[in-house]
């Protein structure tokens, strides 16, 4: 089952992975975590399905805290916190 995101989360910034399939929203998402301050957080979007695993994995391998994820029309929000 999927994590949900709590409500009220402040994004520090939003990444665009819509439309792209594996592994380019993992590759783009280790990319621009580095963009963020350690504590902040980033959003990204995907359509990817394979993206609810890897992004959770990738979190826990990288030091980085899962917060969730949350649907909307089409796409999927997901929540990282940098370590």
């Amino acid at each position: 089952m999927s994590k949900i995101a709590p409500d009220g989360l402040t994004v520090a910034h939003t990444l665009d992975c819509k439309g792209l399939s594996c592994p380019m929203p993992i590759l783009k998402t280790k990319k621009e975590i580095g963009k963020v301050k350690s504590g902040e957080i980033l959003e990204v979007l995907g359509t990817d399905p394979g993206t609810r695993n890897d992004i959770p994995g990738w979190c826990e391998r990288a030091g980085h805290e899962y917060l969730g994820e949350k649907e909307d029309a089409g796409f999927l929000h997901f929540y990282i916190k940098k370590g």
